[in-house]
């Protein structure tokens, strides 16, 4: 019986040992819009902080302009993104970063938020839970009514 599975497993094995050295926090985050909220504290604020005690830029970046309201973050090979979505500004600034070259981050932007994006982050952040076991706070998908 285990005998016709073993192709099977032995192929996610390989996919799993093939995949990019991600942490927990990293795979829960990716390709996720997160909101940036400190208590209690959301995926998306655990992931900016994590990030900014990699890239020291990011830190002084977010020391000059304060944490954004969301982050978004995905990677392709051995690059990551982080966009970084500020509210109040209608403005958005993407990263870039590289595995492994932990010290080098570009930011490119401000990027103007469009009224509808504006909008419907904003009621994804008022209408977010006070708990970070669920919805947007721990990166779970939801869409906007």
């Amino acid at each position: 019986m285990i005998r016709p599975l073993l192709p099977l497993l032995l192929s996610a094995t390989l996919l799993a040992a093939c995949a990019p050295n991600m942490n927990r926090s990293e795979r829960r985050a990716q390709d996720r819009i997160m909101l940036v909220r400190g208590k209690p504290e959301t995926l998306g604020a655990r992931r900016l902080h994590e990030q900014a005690s990699t890239h020291r830029d990011l830190a002084v970046f977010i020391g000059k302009r304060g944490d954004p309201d969301f982050i978004a973050e995905t990677s392709s090979d051995d690059r990551q993104y982080l966009i970084l979505y500020y509210l109040k500004d209608s403005q958005a600034w993407a990263c870039r970063s590289w595995r492994g070259q932990d010290d080098t981050i570009e930011f490119a932007g401000p990027y103007s938020i469009t009224t509808k994006e504006a909008e419907i982050l904003a009621a994804l952040k008022r209408n977010s839970v006070q708990s970070t076991r669920s919805g947007i706070a721990s990166g779970e998908v939801l869409t906007p009514p």
